[in-house]
């Protein structure tokens, strides 16, 4: 089966949510508002003076972006690829290969599982079925949509430009203006690149100055791969397997349609200088130009694209009021003045996750956890971790790229209704690894998880904090009783204790016991509190009556697991702090992304102590360090909070261009992005029930000195 998805049928179907499109609330702000915002961002502009792959930049709008080495283009992407791909692609971009021959998507063999006397089949097998299950897990995925680099013009036309080439590196990201300007020498020549995106179309702009361009030594060459579900989204060895047709070709203009199976797209490159196109080897198009500046825009579309595009200088322009309204407007937090040594490195970290997030974590999809990058799984997104990468644009005050990609959740209700059904329960079950198109993705971990399922009603509650109103509550209403309608049905009462209990089977945040044993973990169990009294209240605003039957679960739920003083990350683990310390310390969200409803505090407190003082740091998660600081400022104990946050780990580690390094093949993760804006807006602005001082979750020692504006306290 290939799945026939393209962006416009998606955003013709499903109109985003109306009740949350509205303008922001009122900002909170502190004693000492009115920050110089230019000269916070502007301390933090990125300035590579030589080539590193960590250090390449990106530019875009939240739907496109296109990421850049020291040249301005993509000049030395085959250098980046192994540590850091450097891709073009966008939110509509996703491509589906034929599938195995003779085999359909309903041919999967689900494994059952005992679900208390009942069988509940899941796709977590690949035995005996690897071709299927490989090729579900891999489609439909993001792809390149297409690489423009600089090439040596002669003597051998279109020739590949080496690291070593090139020299003098001046490059600087002026966030403030959203302008990438790259000066650099090649061959001898000086050469100057301004790279931007339009905010507002799938378009890039490139203002280029150089003697090696009229001399005809140095030349901009647009390739297209096939895609591919790779990391680099790109198969550059089967030219035959693609096609890119010409439109269109004119004295100043290039139209393209490319045709990668069912996936087409339509290209248009157009100079405004003096300036001609020739077509390379297969797929490959050549722009030489007869003068020293060459300016040109390169736009992409799942449909034709007007005739007339936006202007270089028309678009650096828009780019630069969007950018400067973005940094204008909003959150912001200003650490100068700080004496505590890790206060500077905090700063720049806060400023670049939030242009990195507003370029990758603010379209109208979920995001993957590459964001627009690069593939990662895929470039299919993870629904658990939505969370982590949008609801810290609630509390920074930018509540529109926050609502942007809700409407996904409407669109594939239907399968996730159908997917609760198959397994017996009611409601909608929210589906884990997922694309466009909703269907879940076999994995031996992914369906069996659980705490993505009342994400959905954390969402719906901001945006009744946003806008609280008839229409906010109508908007969302299904979406909420279909998400307590499953996990009220999820639950299972315990003949024995008579409490309602949380699995088996289920993996927890953690991912790391049996799914066959594991009972009661701490995060779902205090996520199933909140989110059932969640949906009751929006029966109450609604002027319904409370559901008798979520409220036998809601009052019935096992308590809290907890053992010598501490909590366990599930029922029965002793061993939590010696044996399964490592991968996520998740039972600290109770009480950190979580309001704690059923928390003891005082335990919670000496758990914060404990995971600290006995986790594997080395073995967790980018947002790992942010959850920490969360529990942490929430329990009283900000200095725990900071060294949490700023705690020394591969996983916490922060490239030069702002994003957060996991492993080799993930060596950027937005989540911990997201994740490190959302502790330091809760360490700054408070959150419901905060202590009533300045900063609560920042230390008040002396050495911090923290001034804010714009923030919303937390839930």
């Amino acid at each position: 089966m290939t799945i026939k998805w393209r962006r416009r049928d998606f955003l013709r179907a499903i109109p985003l949510f109306p009740a949350i499109v509205g303008p922001s609330v009122a900002t909170s702000r502190s004693k000492t508002a009115c920050l110089d915002r230019r000269a916070l961002v502007k301390r933090h502009d990125p300035r590579p003076e030589r080539f590193d792959p960590f250090a390449c930049l990106s530019v875009g709008n939240g739907q496109l972006a296109f990421t850049a080495d020291v040249t301005g283009l993509q000049t030395l992407a085959s250098a980046c690829e192994k540590d850091f791909p450097l891709c073009t692609t966008a939110h509509w971009a996703w491509h589906t290969t034929p599938p195995p021959a003779g085999l359909e998507s309903t041919q999967l063999q689900l494994e059952e599982f005992d679900t208390y006397g009942r069988k509940v089949g899941y796709a977590t097998r690949a035995t005996g079925q690897e071709e299927l299950f490989r090729w579900l897990r891999e489609n439909p995925h993001r792809f390149h949509l297409g690489q423009l680099a600089f090439a040596a013009g002669t003597p051998v036309s279109g020739r590949p430009i080496e690291p070593e080439e090139i020299q003098q590196v001046k490059q600087h990201l002026d966030l403030w203006h959203g302008l990438l300007t790259s000066r650099f020498t090649w061959a001898g020549h000086s050469v100057t690149v301004r790279s931007c995106c339009h905010p507002d179309f799938d378009l890039l702009a490139f203002e280029i100055e150089s003697g090696a361009l009229s001399s005809g030594l140095l030349v901009v060459v647009l390739r297209f791969p096939y895609a591919s579900p790779s990391v680099s989204m790109a198969d550059w060895s089967v030219p035959e397997r693609h096609s890119t047709w010409v439109q269109r070709h004119t004295p100043n203009q290039l139209r393209l349609e490319r045709r990668l199976d069912d996936t087409r797209y339509h290209v248009v490159w157009a100079w405004e200088t003096n300036a001609e196109v020739q077509p390379g080897p297969a797929h490959t198009w050549i722009l030489r130009s007869r003068q020293p500046v060459l300016r040109f825009v390169l736009a992409f579309a799942p449909d034709s694209l007007p005739a007339r595009l936006p202007s270089v200088r028309a678009t650096q322009a828009a780019v630069a009021r969007h950018w400067e309204r973005f940094w204008s407007e909003g959150g912001a937090i200003d650490l100068e003045g700080s004496t505590d040594r890790r206060a500077q490195e905090l700063e720049r970290r806060i400023v670049l996750s939030l242009y990195n997030t507003a370029l990758h974590c603010a379209g109208s999809l979920p995001p993957p956890e590459t964001g627009l990058l690069f593939n990662s799984w895929y470039g299919k997104f993870h629904l658990e971790m939505h969370w982590w990468h949008a609801v810290h644009f609630v509390v920074w005050n930018r509540f529109d790229r926050f609502s942007r990609a809700l409407s996904y959740y409407r669109a594939i209700l239907p399968e996730a209704r159908a997917l609760a059904r198959r397994q017996g329960y009611r409601g909608a079950r929210w589906p884990k690894m997922v694309g466009p198109d909703g269907r879940d993705s076999p994995s031996p971990v992914g369906p069996l998880l659980i705490w993505q399922q009342p994400h959905p009603l954390y969402y719906a509650e901001l945006c009744w904090r946003h806008h609280p109103c008839r229409r906010t509550l109508e908007t969302w209403s299904d979406l909420v009783f279909e998400t307590a309608e499953f996990m009220a049905s999820f639950a299972y009462r315990d003949p024995i204790s008579g409490r309602h209990v949380l699995g088996p089977p289920l993996k927890t945040v953690s991912e790391n016991t049996d799914p066959r044993t594991t009972r009661n973990p701490t995060f779902e169990l205090t996520y199933w509190r909140w989110g059932l009294e969640t949906a009751q209240q929006w029966r109450r605003r609604l002027g319904l009556s409370r559901d008798p039957r979520w409220d036998t679960v809601l009052h019935g739920l096992a308590p809290l697991p907890e053992a010598d003083g501490l909590y366990l990350l599930q029922e029965g683990l002793a061993d939590t702090y010696t044996r399964w310390n490592w991968e996520h310390p998740a039972l600290l969200g109770a009480l950190g992304m979580l309001p704690g409803p059923g928390v003891n505090r005082y335990i919670m407190r000496r758990t914060v102590r404990r995971v600290m003082e006995t986790w594997q740091w080395d073995r967790c998660w980018g947002w790992d360090f942010p959850l920490t600081a969360m529990a942490a400022a929430r329990c009283g104990e900000p200095e725990l909070a900071v060294e949490a946050l700023m705690l020394s780990s591969v996983k916490n580690h922060y490239h030069p261009n702002g994003h957060n390094y996991q492993r080799p093949g993930l060596t950027a993760y937005l989540p911990g992005n997201g994740g490190l804006l959302a502790a330091v807006a809760m360490m700054a602005a408070g959150w419901t029930g905060a202590p009533p001082i300045a900063t609560p979750g920042f230390p008040h020692n002396g050495q911090w000195k923290v001034r804010w504006e714009g923030l919303q306290p937390w839930l």
